[in-house]
């Protein structure tokens, strides 16, 4: 599955760091020591039950475990991989994968999917040399719209989450300039007065992996697969926790249990037991 990585750097005390370097620093380091890459689409599942072991719920589930996946390469051609452990991080498109074994279309627990979709998001680059200085800080207003400055040539990017009746198709990656013109442009100029003037340079548009469910991380082990971890549904928070959910996620394959931080509370029984973990302030 394809992940999509807007180019731009979230601020951070002491600095700010640049994703899509972040991701590819952290792929040269993987390959070094020995990881390697497929490009391609997983297409197909394949698992068997323990019947040595069974769920007790409200009917019997017998455990399953994952031994191998279909992967479409771009030129059409097909790959068997074999795998001991499988981790779903698939970003917007993890649910789909899910739909794969049968999560969200079977009965009891498997009648629940992975409440994670992609949601399309806008990203303009605008022109304002009489924008804030330097020590401008990420600014981000009540409505969801955010701006910060980028570089040092008056240069700032800004955007806003749709409201939930207006979130565009996610058919393609074509940016909608006049959600800019009528959404954005006109709350960072009340903001800051100065940004009546400015320019719009450039745009470009990304998915998020929206979880429909409470907007926040699914992370751990899938209650009915002894060997399918989740790592996913972030919506647009992923690159600034990425790397001590990896961090989790290796804990857990490894050891059994999280060692560093417990994200317990952030596993997939909290969607079985109907009780979101809403983030505040976000």
């Amino acid at each position: 599955m394809a992940l999509k990585l807007e180019s731009w750097a979230w601020k951070m005390k002491g600095g700010r760091f640049d994703p899509w370097d972040l991701l590819f620093s952290l792929r040269r380091k993987a390959i070094s020591l020995g990881a390697q890459y497929v490009n391609g689409k997983v297409t197909g599942l394949k698992c068997k039950d323990l019947d040595d072991v069974i769920l007790e719920v409200h009917y019997s589930s017998p455990i399953k475990n994952l031994n191998s996946a279909e992967v479409t390469l771009p030129n059409g051609e097909k790959r068997s991989i074999t795998f001991a452990v499988l981790v779903i991080a698939a970003g917007a498109w993890s649910g789909e994968v899910g739909h794969l074994v049968g999560i969200g279309d079977g009965k009891g627990i498997m009648a629940v999917p992975i409440p994670v979709e992609p949601r399309k998001r806008y990203v303009y680059c605008v022109h304002a040399p009489e924008g804030p200085g330097l020590d401008a800080p990420l600014v981000i207003d009540p409505n969801g719209t955010y701006f910060r400055r980028e570089g040092l040539g008056g240069l700032y990017l800004c955007g806003q989450s749709p409201e939930e009746n207006d979130e565009p198709p996610i058919d393609d990656l074509e940016v909608d300039e006049t959600f800019f013109m009528n959404n954005v442009w006109p709350t960072i100029a009340n903001r800051v007065p100065s940004f009546e003037n400015l320019k719009l340079k450039t745009s470009w548009a990304g998915y998020y992996d929206y979880n429909t469910f409470d907007q926040n991380g699914i992370i751990g082990l899938h209650p009915l697969f002894s060997n399918m971890f989740i790592a996913t549904g972030f919506t647009g928070h992923g690159i600034q926790q990425a790397a001590g959910v990896g961090r989790a996620i290796m804990e857990c394959i490894l050891e059994g249990k999280y060692c560093t931080i417990n994200l317990e509370r952030f596993g997939f029984e909290r969607i079985l037991m109907n009780e979101p973990l809403f983030e505040k302030n976000i």
